[in-house]
């Protein structure tokens, strides 16, 4: 196996999914900029999820739309630099 493959920069982060306010806490090594504090009392970096487990169609059985942050604006004008 490779030495130093892996990062060595893990810690508790707490990933907060925006649309339905659900979050868990896990090890990552995610670069965050944010804090919250957590239901231990501890603050943690925030890592904001768009969509989890908790609102994703599939594990749910229901069908919505998602638009966060303008998604579909977003792809507009990736490609339409590109006529």
């Amino acid at each position: 196996m490779k030495k130093d493959l892996h990062p060595s920069n893990y810690r508790l982060v707490v990933f907060k999914d925006m649309s339905n306010d659900y979050a868990f806490l896990t090890r990552s090594c995610v670069e965050t900029r944010e804090t919250i504090k957590w239901e231990d009392g501890n603050e943690y970096p925030l890592y904001k999820l768009e969509i989890s487990h908790t609102s994703h169609p599939y594990y749910t059985g229901k069908m919505k739309l998602v638009d966060t942050a303008g998604r579909i604006d977003k792809f507009r004008n990736r490609y339409a630099k590109k006529k």
